[in-house]
């Protein structure tokens, strides 16, 4: 079973990976995919943010 620490590192992980995605997505106007990845977005943000991670430094989008 993964520790707190683990739970943390991999959610920041997804969540710079999905950044990069939408930024792709982004530049290629793929509406759909963004809308998706923006989806996932929100949802990692709101799990990291109740887990008090501070996103000043990683969050790239700021939506």
């Amino acid at each position: 079973m993964p520790n707190g620490l683990e739970v943390a590192k991999n959610a920041i992980d997804d969540f710079k990976k999905i950044q990069e995605y939408m930024a792709l997505a982004k530049e290629e106007s793929a509406t759909k995919t963004y809308a998706k990845l923006k989806d996932e977005y929100l949802s990692l943000k709101a799990i990291l943010n109740v887990a008090g991670v501070n996103l000043s430094e990683i969050d790239k989008i700021k939506e």
